[in-house]
């Protein structure tokens, strides 16, 4: 009896797709959605209506002559002198929420958590109004120094937060260095823990910045006259004016101009910070 030899042939193996060849293929796809949608929007939107109401010839032309500069300067006089009494108040509670004094904590932390829970509207509206149960009170420079205090003391909660994480990361050893040195832990602590502790912090602190220039926009609560106008009221005000959406789209495109370089700052100076690490 004979046996013969029988070869099977194997059965073909489908081409399976390499993750690199899927991954393109799932980035090509999601080229091809992102063309359709653009497409379907260009071809959708009735561009002489987006002309008319948006970018009116003699609307921008009005804008910019009708006193945009003066906006402008209000806008980043409200942010800077907010920022500054945030910083100045940020540090002082960060300081006292890295004290050993236990009453400083309480107050700080209670001061932080409040105005972090408040939204910065309601707290320049009362600052608006605090004539009324203070009778006589006039806050100096007002309305700007009202909005300095609304928006800095907002700030200030969330500065502290971002100065004391800044100075927890300063080494203890620099701290002990410069006690060895005869420092007290005052002098160790402005000379060489804040200055380190501010260079940390930079980024987070411009981001600070950047939302107070939004922030700048709520100033129209306070019910202020043509010459405290910021962006925001000077482009509504504008806009009713002339039945338009043109100075507000002016206003809007100005933000971005005072925001973006900022924006590209930080992103700058995180870089150089991971470089230096």
């Amino acid at each position: 009896m004979s046996t013969t030899a029988t070869s099977e042939t194997p059965a073909p193996v489908k081409n399976k797709l390499s993750p690199r060849r899927r991954a393109q293929r799932i980035r090509w796809i999601q080229y091809a959605v992102l063309v359709l949608v653009v497409l379907a929007l260009i071809l959708t939107v009735d561009w002489k209506a987006v002309h008319t109401s948006f970018f009116n010839a003699e609307d921008i032309k009005l804008t910019f002559t009708s006193g945009l500069g003066t906006a402008v300067k209000n806008t980043l006089l409200y942010t800077v002198g907010a920022f500054v009494i945030g910083l100045i108040l940020g540090t002082i509670l960060a300081l006292m929420r890295l004290s050993s004094v236990g009453p400083y904590r309480w107050i700080a932390t209670a001061w932080i958590e409040f105005f972090r829970g408040l939204p910065a509207l309601l707290v320049l509206l009362v600052f608006g109004t605090l004539s009324i149960p203070f009778p006589g009170l006039v806050i100096p420079f007002d309305p700007y120094g009202t909005v300095w205090l609304g928006l800095g003391i907002v700030a200030s909660a969330y500065m502290a937060e971002t100065i004391r994480a800044g100075i927890q990361a300063v080494s203890k050893g620099q701290v002990e260095a410069a006690r060895s040195l005869g420092m007290t832990a005052g002098a160790a602590t402005r000379k060489v823990v804040l200055p380190q502790a501010l260079r940390v912090v930079i980024p987070p602190l411009t981001n600070e910045l950047i939302l107070l220039i939004k922030d700048s926009s709520l100033v129209f609560i306070l019910g202020i006259s043509a010459g405290g106008f910021e962006l925001t009221k000077y482009g509504r005000d504008l806009g009713n004016q002339t039945a338009s959406l043109t100075p507000l789209t002016v206003a809007g495109l100005c933000y971005l101009f005072i925001t973006l370089p900022l924006s590209l700052l930080v992103r700058r100076m995180e870089a150089r910070q991971k470089k230096e690490r």
